[in-house]
């Protein structure tokens, strides 16, 4: 199990820098005005928190087995790509045009794994208590 756990915090370290900080040479014109808080932005990055305190509830839950604990975190994952999800759908434009693409692509992959830690520590709940 410790070795699942350091897997899923690399991930979930390494997971927004697997998106990228280049924005397309046809997105110039628009990174000019996109450096403020854009809607897609703002949902993008609130998701993104609620799947990183879905993976952190999780982690707890693994390691003191709580069923309510991985039941935030499973919850908290579901929101996080549904959120995700939907910033993705809805972005015009790629990375770096201020539609909040990145953060939707990093709220998903949090969510996934707020949902994988959150069904492991479930299970563990269960088989314990």
């Amino acid at each position: 199990m410790p070795t699942l756990i350091r897997a899923l915090a690399a991930l979930a370290v390494t997971a927004p820098l697997a998106v990228g900080t280049a924005a397309p040479a046809s997105a110039a014109t628009a990174l000019a005005a996109s450096y403020g808080m854009t809607s897609g932005r703002l949902v993008a990055s609130s998701a993104a928190v609620i799947g990183l305190l879905g993976v952190l509830a999780g982690g707890w839950a693994l390691a003191r087995p709580a069923a309510t604990r991985a039941v935030f975190a499973l919850v908290a994952g579901l929101i996080a790509i549904v959120g995700g999800a939907w910033v993705v759908a809805t972005a015009e434009g790629g990375l770096g045009t201020g539609n909040g693409l990145g953060g939707g692509v990093v709220a998903i992959a949090f969510g996934l794994a707020s949902v994988v830690v959150g069904g492991l520590s479930l299970a563990r709940a269960r088989r314990v208590g």
